[in-house]
């Protein structure tokens, strides 16, 4: 489904946990750099609050996003990728990332700058397999 802020959110079949795991053996499997893991749940626990089990993974790769930056240097916010898994209020898990038209029409890039990024909709779809 396709929310109106840009967010793409798939229904994965898999716990938040396993569900990054995937995606990031797909990105490594196609050589894209994983930069960070954030537990938001673990981190949120520790500080002593209850939340739904919620990770965030940041990755890309630079010849995809330099020339995103180079065209609109403030699309360096929005960079690297992020996938965000999660688990709603009835125990389904989701896997949410950033639109790339939504993020081609945000910053005023052509289609070729963005095409790169576009391929983020099929790495999802094979760790959601």
């Amino acid at each position: 489904m396709t929310t109106d802020d840009g967010i793409i959110s798939k229904p994965s079949p898999y716990p938040v946990s396993e569900t990054l795991d995937r995606l990031q053996a797909v990105l490594g499997a196609k050589g894209i750099t994983v930069f960070a893991r954030i537990d938001h749940s673990g981190e949120a626990a520790k500080a002593g609050m209850k939340m739904p089990p919620t990770q965030l993974l940041i990755f890309g790769n630079p010849t995809g996003g330099t020339p995103v930056m180079l065209a609109a240097p403030k699309a360096a916010i929005d960079l690297p990728l992020k996938a965000l898994a999660w688990e709603d209020n009835q125990g389904k898990t989701w896997l949410s990332y950033q639109d790339p038209e939504y993020f081609r029409t945000r910053f005023n890039l052509t289609s070729e700058v963005v095409t790169p990024l576009a391929g983020i909709g099929n790495l999802i779809g094979q760790a959601l397999a």
